[in-house]
C-alpha cells in the first residue's frame, strides 16, 4: 500500500521505521512540520522525522500551511493509499483527509477516549493511572475523536517518566499501526465508534504548568514531576535561582517539613509538601548540567530561611 507517513518528534521513529521496513507496504514521502530553531544558538534544524528520512532517501514534505489549497493538490499528486500519522502537530482540514482512500491514521499514545490531546503520556502519568496503552484510529475533523481500528495496553510503572513511558509506548505502538495497515490494505479491520463515556482532555502542558507545587500532598508532587520529565521538565524557584529538578521520591520516615521548606544534609536534600516531604534526585541549576541534589546543597550553602517556591 502506498504510503506518506506524517509525524513530527522522536517517538514517530520506531513506527517510521517500521513502515519503512514493512514488505507490506511502501512510504513515497513524508509530511512533518517546517523546520525549527534548536538548542542555545537557535539554530534550524530538521525534525527527527524528517533526518531519518532524508537519510533512507525518502522525499520530505514541510509545508507550513498543511491545510492549503496548494498542498491538498501536492499531496494528491503522490497519490497515496492510506496515510500514516505519529505526533505530527496540525489538525487537518477536510479536503485534507479526503485525499487518500483510506483516510488517515492516527497512533495515539492512550486508551481512547481518555486523554485525547496533545500530552496523553502525561496526563496519564499526573492522574495516577496504572494502565495506559496506544490506539489507532481513523482521524476525523474533531480532535482524537475518529472510529478506532486497535489498541495495545501498557502499565504505568511506579517510577515511570514521561519519557520512559512514551518510549515503551513508541515501541509497542509501532507494531499496532502497521498490524493496522495490514487490516485496512486486507479489509479485515472495520473501525468501532469511540464510546461517548470516558472522554478526558489532555491539552499540551506549558513551562509555567511544570513549576513544582509545594502546596499539594507529596504523591501528588511525586507524580506531577515523573510527569513533566524530560519534558518540558519540572522546575522550581530556590530563594530567587531557577531550578529544574528530577524525579523525588515521598519519605514518610523524616521529619515532617512546612510546604516548600527546605532540609539538607551530607546525603540528601528534602523539600516540604502538604502532607511528607520529599527527597530530591537531581538538581539542574541554570547553565549548568544536572547534579546529585546532595552535591549541589553542599556547594550552594543553603540559608536555612530559603525556601522552594
Amino acid at each position: 500500500m502506498r504510503i506518506v507517513f506524517a509525524g513530527t518528534p522522536e517517538p514517530a521513529l520506531p513506527a517510521l521505521r517500521r513502515l519503512i521496513e514493512s514488505p507490506r507496504h511502501d512510504v513515497v514521502a513524508v509530511l512533518t512540520r517546517p523546520d525549527a530553531a534548536s538548542g542555545r544558538r537557535g539554530k534550524s534544524e530538521p525534525s527527527p522525522v524528517a533526518r531519518e528520512a532524508l537519510e533512507r532517501g525518502i522525499p520530505v514534505l514541510r509545508p507550513s500551511r498543511p491545510n492549503s489549497p496548494e498542498f491538498v493538490t501536492e499531496l494528491s499528486e503522490l497519490a497515496p493509499q492510506c496515510c500514516a500519522v505519529v505526533a505530527y502537530g496540525a489538525l487537518l482540514s477536510r479536503d485534507l483527509l479526503a485525499v487518500p482512500p483510506h483516510g488517515w491514521v492516527n497512533l495515539h499514545f492512550s486508551l481512547l477516549p481518555a486523554w485525547r490531546g496533545a500530552a496523553p503520556v502525561q496526563a496519564a502519568i499526573a492522574s495516577g493511572d496504572t494502565i495506559t496503552g496506544a490506539t489507532t484510529f481513523q482521524i476525523e475533523p474533531s480532535l482524537d475523536s475518529g472510529p478506532v481500528y486497535g489498541v495495545v495496553t501498557e502499565t504505568i510503572r511506579p517510577t515511570d517518566t514521561a519519557g520512559d513511558l512514551l518510549a515503551r509506548l513508541a515501541d509497542s505502538g509501532a507494531a499496532l499501526l502497521s498490524t493496522t495497515l495490514d487490516g485496512i490494505e486486507d479489509r479485515t479491520l472495520t473501525p468501532r465508534p469511540q464510546p461517548a463515556e470516558g472522554v478526558s482532555m489532555a491539552p499540551k502542558i506549558t513551562v509555567e504548568q511544570a513549576r513544582v507545587r509545594w502546596d499539594l500532598p507529596a504523591q501528588v508532587v511525586e507524580r506531577r514531576i515523573r510527569a513533566v520529565t524530560p519534558n518540558p521538565g519540572a522546575w522550581t524557584l530556590i530563594g530567587d535561582l531557577r531550578v529544574k529538578i528530577g524525579p523525588v521520591q515521598a519519605d514518610p520516615s523524616t521529619e515532617p517539613l512546612p510546604p516548600g521548606a527546605i532540609r539538607a544534609d551530607r546525603k540528601s536534600v528534602w523539600i516540604g509538601t502538604a502532607s511528607e516531604p520529599v527527597r530530591l534526585g537531581e538538581i539542574q541549576p541554570p547553565g549548568k548540567k544536572p547534579m546529585n541534589a546532595a552535591d549541589w546543597a553542599r556547594g550552594a550553602r543553603l540559608d536555612p530561611a530559603m525556601r522552594a517556591s
